[in-house]
């Protein structure tokens, strides 16, 4: 299978389609993150079924200070990543295809979901992630659409958008895949110096610790990936922690000590000049908890 590159939507929907199509958005860098996506779309749509890959690095969401030049652009090596994934179809467009008359004046507003955690860290980020997915909803038309766990947040900010706003498409969250050492799987991890790589496992391992004690309840699990992550404050290079927030994945403000259900621990921090971003969900039980 030959894997199309198309430039806009027109070219796009002039392509015979059969089956369901599914779409997995991206901004370009493709991994085994974003191939594990690909793969799980082909197989949920099946043989007869179209996979579309959209690689597009979207302005709206880089915020002062955030260097949108320097975002990796990989188009070649993209495309090869997604047609051994099983992608049919690449769509990418310029910004003149998003944003045909300039930036949008009406945009998708996150609410008070889009203003915690990442948000806070990076205000305006989720209004303009939100608003890229409904534009790239439109102009690829899916019955589907799948996102990485790892991005907890923004999955959960876009299955609420596609609740609230009546959007006809599937939301499918993809679990995060990890690299043997258990990093999460990122872009930004090709900017790791062999010594920040070693703190940055900190990250992972303080989730992985917080879940071993799960059964012990929310306070537990807090006092374990906290006392993880004051350890690595002192390395070097140390981790930087932005937040480490356990929450409640339906808006993610924090749980109490007596939640039991569904909830995310969720770390952002910096190693270096490089922030990363993880999480694990968990499930805490009436008598204790259980993943």
């Amino acid at each position: 299978m030959t894997t199309q590159l198309t430039r806009t939507a027109e070219e796009l929907h002039a392509l015979p389609r059969a089956g369901r199509r599914a779409v997995v958005m991206t901004m370009g860098a493709l991994h085994e993150g974003h191939a594990t996506l690909v793969r799980t779309a082909r197989e949920l749509v099946g043989p007869e079924g179209q996979v579309v890959v959209t690689v597009f690095v979207n302005p709206l969401q880089f915020g002062a200070g955030e260097d949108l030049d320097r975002y990796p652009r990989t188009l070649d090596a993209d495309i090869v990543i997604a047609e051994k994934a099983g992608a049919d179809i690449v769509l990418a467009p310029a910004v003149d295809e998003v944003y045909p008359g300039g930036e949008p004046q009406v945009r998708i507003t996150a609410g008070p979901m889009g203003e915690r955690l990442e948000g806070a860290s990076r205000p305006g980020h989720f209004d303009g992630m939100l608003t890229v997915v409904a534009k790239l909803l439109h102009l690829t038309r899916p019955d589907v659409a799948l996102y990485g766990q790892k991005d907890a947040q923004q999955l959960a900010l876009i299955r609420r958008m596609v609740r609230d706003l009546n959007f006809p498409v599937e939301i499918v969250g993809v679990p995060t895949v990890r690299e043997g050492d258990n990093l999460a799987l990122s872009s930004r991890n090709r900017y790791l110096s062999e010594a920040d790589r070693a703190s940055a496992l900190e990250i992972s391992r303080a989730l992985l610790t917080a879940e071993a004690a799960v059964a012990k309840g929310p306070a537990a699990v807090r006092r374990s990936a906290r006392a993880v992550l004051d350890d690595a404050a002192r390395m070097e290079p140390p981790v930087v922690l932005d937040y480490l927030a356990l929450v409640d994945p339906a808006d993610f403000t924090e749980i109490p000590d007596d939640h039991t259900g569904e909830a995310v621990l969720a770390v952002a921090a910096k190693v270096g000049a490089t922030r990363l971003i993880d999480n694990i969900p968990l499930t805490f039980a009436e008598t204790g908890a259980q993943r």
